[in-house]
């Protein structure tokens, strides 16, 4: 499977607070788990107007999921209109509201893969909030990350409203990120407080030439921390 470094995901219904609706409840919660890991394989092969080809088999190899969970996810998606299905016929997706000129994010492509499998998948069990919330997390730096910066700066106020996770539950779905890699977690200074320290986000594998150190941040920090002493 040819994979490009980064793909085009639609990014507005992120923004706009539609993975709030993705909870976990009793009976649907590893589905909406499902549906997310399914989505970025989709996202990751579709082509310049948004249509990707996928079996149940290809899915399955790239996220780890049974085909009744893929089913499950699908589902979710299509009924959340995140995805069409079959626009070109069998085995064939549409991202929804798919735009090359505006309202989308960077999403990784390559580097999530070892061989034809999401690497950070093979540790996702479905069965705690954790790896849903890690996931809606995830997303949220996609929709929100700038391109000068590469970070995504997002607090847990906009994690409770934009994605619907407890503030108890943030906590342990950035651990999942950190401990499958697909997202770091950095210090910088805070934009409300010039005196403050905040959390910003980068996601593995994209652009990462683009650091504290490569674009003028280190020293900002530095300055900071040398008028706080």
């Amino acid at each position: 499977m040819r994979l490009k470094e980064w793909v085009m995901l639609p990014t507005d219904w992120i923004r706009s607070g539609g993975l709030t609706a993705l909870r976990w409840s009793s009976g649907v919660g590893s589905d909406n788990t499902a549906a997310l890991m399914t989505l970025l394989r989709i996202a990751h092969t579709a082509d310049e107007s948004g249509i990707a080809k996928a079996t149940y088999d290809d899915i399955g190899l790239s996220t780890g999921l049974s085909r009744a969970k893929i089913s499950g996810g699908l589902t979710v998606l299509q009924e959340n209109k995140v995805i069409a299905r079959m626009p070109l016929g069998r085995s064939t997706f549409q991202i929804v509201n798919f735009n090359p000129r505006q309202g989308w994010g960077k999403l990784p492509a390559r580097c999530l893969y070892s061989g034809d499998h999401i690497a950070a998948f093979s540790d996702f069990k479905l069965r705690n909030t954790a790896e849903l919330n890690a996931l809606k997390i995830y997303l949220l730096a996609v929709a929100f990350r700038d391109n000068d910066t590469n970070l995504a700066h997002l607090s847990y106020d906009k994690f409770q409203e934009l994605a619907g996770i407890d503030r108890a539950r943030i906590r342990p779905a950035l651990s999942v990120l950190t401990y499958t890699g697909l997202l770091h977690t950095e210090r910088v200074a805070s934009r409300i407080n010039a005196y403050a320290i905040s959390n910003a986000y980068r996601l593995a594998g994209l652009d990462s030439y683009r650091h504290a150190g490569t674009t003028g941040r280190s020293d900002i920090f530095a300055d900071l921390i040398s008028d706080m002493q």
